[in-house]
Parts: C-alpha cells; sequence; structure tokens
C-alpha cells in the first residue's frame, strides 16, 4: 500500500497516522509578517482600533479596484454581510437558493423571517439551476440568492433575466469567488449585490470578515447605515442598523493577504495540478475542475467518489484519511434542507432537490493551501491509491471498528 505497507498499518485499525499533525482543509494563509506587524504598530499608535479607520477604509478601496465595483461595504464577517445586504435589498417573504451551500446563506435570510426556498442545482456544475428556480417562483418571493461555488460563477445570465422578468431582487454569495470570473468579467458585480467571507479559511481573508459589493450606490449607503447603527452622521441615527463594522486589526491582514493574493493563488494552481495528477485514474473518482477560459483561484480541490463505482464510499474514505489526520471536508453535508429548522418546516423539501441529494453523498474536498507541501499532496495520493486498490478488504474490516 506504498506509505502503508499493508492493511493492518492503518491508523483507524490501530496503526500510527501518517501524520502527526492534522492537514486541514483551509488553514489559515499567513501575509508578510514582517509588513502586518508595522501596520498594527502604526494602528496602535494612532489608537484607531475600530469606526471607518484609515486600513478600513483603504482595504475597502483595494478590493473596489480589485473586483472593478463601485463600492466595497467591509463588515465583521460574511453572514452578517448577507443579512445586512438581504435587508438593505427590500427581501421579504421567500427567497429561492440552493441547499448545497453552506448553512449560513440560509440562515442569514431565516434570521430575518425570510422563508428560505431551496431550489436544485445542475448535476455538473454545482451550481443554482436557473430551470428549476423559475419553476419554484410564487407572489410571495421577493429574490433569488445564487451561490458560485469552487470558484465557478453561476448562470448568471439567465438567473438575471429571470429576475428581471420577475421583478425580482438578485443576490450572489460569493464566498468562494474572490479573484474569479464569469463571462470573462471578475465576480463582484454582477446582480444587485454580492457578498463575499473573508474568514480565516479563505485564501484571502480578514481574520474574520466580509463584505457586500456593489455598483449601486443607493443600496450601498444603505448598507454602509446598516452596518454602524443606522448612525448617519456623528450623532444622528437615521435607520435601523446593528453593529457589523470590520476592525483596522481584521483590515490589516486583509491589506496583507491581498499584497500575497499573486502568491496564494500560484501555490493553489500548483497544488490543485498535482492533486490532479496523484488522484487521476483511480476508479470512482472525478475532480471538479475550474471552468474554461475564466480565472478561478483554486481555493478548493474537489473532487466527486462515484459509489457505484468506487471500492469505497466518500464516508468510508473519509474516515480512513481523518484517522491518517489528513482533515478531508464532506461539502455540504447533510446540505441545508436536512438541517434545523429546515428539516422541520419543509420535511418534504428532499424530493425536489434530486441533484443536491445525489452530490451530499459524493463531494469530498482536499487540503491545499500555504500550510500543504508538495511532499505532503503525494504521500495523501499514495496513500488513497493504496486504500481504494484494498477496498474490498478494508470495508470488511471497517464494518468491525466502532
Amino acid at each position: 500500500m506504498s506509505v502503508k505497507h499493508s492493511v493492518n498499518e492503518l491508523a483507524l485499525f490501530g496503526g500510527a497516522p501518517l501524520f502527526a499533525e492534522p492537514l486541514h482543509v483551509g488553514r489559515p494563509n499567513l501575509p508578510n509578517r514582517e509588513r502586518l506587524e508595522q501596520r498594527l504598530r502604526e494602528c496602535l499608535d494612532r489608537c484607531w482600533l475600530t469606526n471607518d479607520g484609515p486600513l478600513l477604509k483603504e482595504f475597502e478601496t483595494r478590493v473596489a479596484a480589485q473586483l472593478g465595483v463601485r463600492h466595497c461595504v467591509a463588515m465583521a464577517n460574511g453572514t452578517t454581510a448577507l443579512e445586512i445586504a438581504s435587508r438593505a435589498l427590500g427581501l421579504t417573504g421567500e427567497v429561492i437558493l440552493p441547499a448545497f451551500t453552506f448553512v449560513a446563506t440560509a440562515h442569514a435570510l431565516q434570521w430575518q423571517q425570510i422563508r428560505p426556498v431551496f431550489c436544485d442545482v445542475e448535476r455538473q456544475t454545482h451550481l443554482l439551476d436557473p430551470a428549476r428556480v423559475e419553476e419554484l417562483i410564487t407572489p410571495r418571493t421577493s429574490g433569488i440568492v445564487g451561490v458560485h461555488l469552487w470558484g465557478n460563477g453561476c448562470d448568471i445570465e439567465r438567473l438575471s433575466d429571470i429576475a428581471r422578468r420577475h421583478q425580482l431582487k438578485l443576490m450572489f454569495d460569493a464566498s468562494h469567488a474572490f479573484g474569479c470570473t464569469q463571462d470573462g468579467k471578475s465576480i463582484g458585480g454582477f446582480g444587485d449585490v454580492e457578498v463575499f467571507s473573508f474568514h480565516a479559511t479563505k485564501f484571502v481573508h480578514t481574520l474574520e470578515g466580509g463584505a457586500a459589493t456593489t455598483n449601486c450606490d443607493e443600496l450601498a449607503e444603505r448598507m454602509r447605515l446598516m452596518r454602524n447603527f443606522g448612525f448617519e452622521t456623528y450623532d444622528v441615527v437615521s435607520s435601523v442598523g446593528i453593529n457589523g463594522k470590520m476592525n483596522e486589526f481584521e483590515a490589516a491582514m486583509g491589506l496583507g493577504c491581498l499584497e500575497e493574493m499573486p502568491a496564494f493563488c500560484e501555490i493553489n494552481a500548483s497544488n490543485f495540478a498535482l492533486w490532479r495528477a496523484e488522484l487521476s485514474g483511480i476508479e470512482g473518482l472525478s475532480m471538479v475542475t475550474p471552468r474554461a477560459g475564466e480565472s478561478n483561484n483554486r481555493q478548493y480541490v474537489v473532487w466527486e467518489v462515484c459509489p457505484e463505482a468506487s471500492s469505497l464510499t466518500r464516508d468510508e474514505l473519509a474516515r480512513l484519511l481523518w484517522a491518517e489526520n489528513v482533515r478531508v471536508r464532506r461539502y455540504f453535508t447533510p446540505g441545508c434542507h436536512r438541517m434545523e429548522p429546515y428539516r422541520t418546516l419543509d420535511p418534504e423539501g428532499s424530493r425536489r432537490l434530486p441533484v443536491t441529494e445525489e452530490l451530499c453523498d459524493r463531494v469530498l474536498l482536499f487540503p491545499t493551501g500555504t500550510a500543504v507541501s508538495e511532499k505532503e499532496i503525494r504521500q495523501v495520493g499514495e496513500l488513497v491509491r493504496g486504500l481504494m486498490a484494498n477496498g474490498a478488504e478494508i470495508r470488511a474490516r471497517m464494518s468491525h471498528v466502532s
């Protein structure tokens, strides 16, 4: 079994893990330490730690320029950005979105008493299926939330057409798509508003953080008011708002990551190519690849495990790899529609989501980024090949392991 010479050496069966320290999906990339520390020292010298400080403003300007949009409204995190953006858009009633997404996309709506109506995705792209969207529109529908996945953009043209014809608001959760393009244009300026996450697991991050980007001046102003309690001036509150601000330390990290973004993308691309070389040709495994002709940050290394062709199921493979300290992730299992409160609110929802159900049992993400070495990727590749080659014996042994 290459790096493991026999099934008996597998960590799940009592052997030593292949790696002493876990290999994580989304372990933080770190910018140049000296420049980061310099920014933090200057911040402390100014004693301006939050409330629209100079680093926050610089970060917003840099992001807007990077994405080619008029406005970037940075916020405390991506979920807050989703909540404020949806409120600023005036979403009410029902909003259509995929269930194949991180649960925050749905929670941001439900938290505001807006009912998420889950729609199926396209089999090949994993993205919101415009044909299914149109079937779900009712008089209560106020908007559509598309989710860009794995750096690939939604079918923006068809979703925009549906939104226009039915007079619906159109928002995109772009948490996976910073620095990516769709139809040759930077993701960030599509629909009414797009929302990014800059959580520490993202390849460009601000520790915690997020942002909403738009080309609408009025919408940007509403979101800026809402993220700061509705303060229009120093002591004038003109609308309801919350504390959704990004602080200066977070903005400093974000500026450092933006400076390193080309290097991060280069490492991701190199890792992506190596993962493809290591795992290609294994029966039952297929890689999800970037759309041809588009820029992609390759932040995620995504494989599907086909249960009909593979000697091990996706969950069996994940369990074996976790025991070896390879912390692969089962995105998005079990799917928002099977989480609370949604499975109680819509217990029959899974019946209209056959593609989502299938993907929730097949998708597996592998570690990448600056914290993963070429040697480690090759070792994991050898391990996976050995596991799949001995799948029948391993599966029989696994039935006796609690």
